[in-house]
């Protein structure tokens, strides 16, 4: 597996490479018609990636389907090894949990767009943050189900306890009305700027620059002490300074992290597979940054989005905590269920708030 694993890094960097360093060279603003191409095409990607996975765990290239996952029924294969998964019911939980990191990621949008808004980051620098936000998002989440998949598989009952924990969540979102968040009074915001210098104004895209080079003409991020006055406070002439734009490829990875701590537990309810885990959840944040550009400017348009989000949330607890009972009431095929019960929550959501978002701008009836 680990050649898997290996070729799968490769290739996902591969798509960076040609992402950064080919289609997105020049700095630009992104249109959304631009957005909508590359988030099919990532979008794309992710779904024929379900032809790969049902393929090597159908034939079991590299031991693909002998890893253990407490969501799946082992057999004994005629060879002797033990199967947990085959090509079909790799390919549903992978399309199950790509389809549920899928929406989760969206939610995310939400607070991308506040932190944008609170430091002014011009649009032409947007997609240079999202793409190193997303990177890091990358490796952290790799960690983080690397930590998740030992622990299942050292102590079985934290599913349980994740199980529990997605249900309190989802049931919070959907009972709690969410509140504005102040960046200004943010305790992360303000420990970083009390430990790093960070200027005042934008520096063109960079994240970092030395003392006394001239600041570009994208406007202050607050009022405060003038870019003189930041740099007289540094201890000698020429010392490295962080730029809003590092504040804000901060507060993104941030976001992610706490984000992170809902979706992570969400995918182990549908396998404890670590590849199928991994992949589903790689793919699903790949198109963030794409996503991001088509859907900032229509975010009050889903206003039931965080509805059907809470509901999918709680259902995958309930799956989680009642998986073998689920298996023998809906039988093998049971996951595909799953599957389209989360859909169908997802896609309800979004109707009912294009419906509502229609009534809205009928004109009343002149009396």
């Amino acid at each position: 597996m680990e050649l898997v694993y290996a070729g799968f890094v490769v290739f996902i960097l591969a798509l960076l490479a040609l992402d950064l360093g080919v289609f997105h060279r020049k700095v630009h603003v992104v249109s959304t018609r631009e957005a909508l191409t590359w988030s099919a095409i990532w979008i794309s990607l992710g779904l024929a990636f379900v032809g790969f996975v049902y393929l090597g765990y159908e034939h079991h290239w590299l031991g693909m389907g002998t890893t253990p996952d407490a969501m799946a029924t082992p057999v004994i294969a005629p060879d002797g090894s033990i199967i947990y998964n085959d090509g079909g019911s790799a390919a549903i939980k992978y399309l199950t949990g790509f389809v549920v990191e899928k929406s989760l990621a969206v939610d995310n949008i939400f607070v991308i767009a506040m932190i944008f808004g609170f430091l002014a980051v011009p649009p032409i620098y947007q997609h240079r943050v999202l793409f190193w936000g997303i990177i890091g998002a990358l490796v952290m989440r790799g960690a983080m189900i690397a930590v998740g998949a030992a622990l299942i598989t050292r102590f079985g009952w934290i599913l349980y306890v994740f199980g529990g924990f997605l249900i309190i969540t989802g049931v919070k979102m959907l009972l709690l009305r969410e509140q504005p968040v102040d960046f200004e009074r943010n305790v992360f915001v303000r420990l970083v700027r009390r430990l790093i210098p960070i200027t005042q104004r934008y520096h063109g895209k960079r994240f970092f620059v030395r003392a006394g080079t001239p600041a570009s003409h994208a406007p202050a991020v607050s009022d405060g002490p003038s870019e003189v006055d930041r740099i007289v406070d540094v201890a000698r002439a020429g010392a490295l300074l962080a730029t809003p734009l590092f504040l804000a490829l901060l507060l993104i990875e941030v976001t992610d992290l706490i984000f992170a701590v809902d979706s992570i537990p969400a995918i182990f309810a549908i396998t404890t597979d670590p590849f199928l885990v991994f992949t589903s959840n790689i793919f699903a944040i790949l198109g963030l940054r794409s996503l991001y550009f088509a859907l900032a400017g229509m975010i009050d348009t889903f206003k039931y989005l965080k509805v059907s989000l809470s509901l999918v949330l709680v259902v995958i607890g309930v799956k989680m905590l009642t998986h073998g009972w689920l298996k023998a009431w809906l039988g093998a095929s049971f996951n595909f269920y799953v599957l389209a019960v989360v859909a169908g929550i997802i896609a309800a959501g979004v109707v009912a708030s294009l419906i509502a978002r229609r009534r809205e701008r009928r004109p009343l009836p002149i009396a």
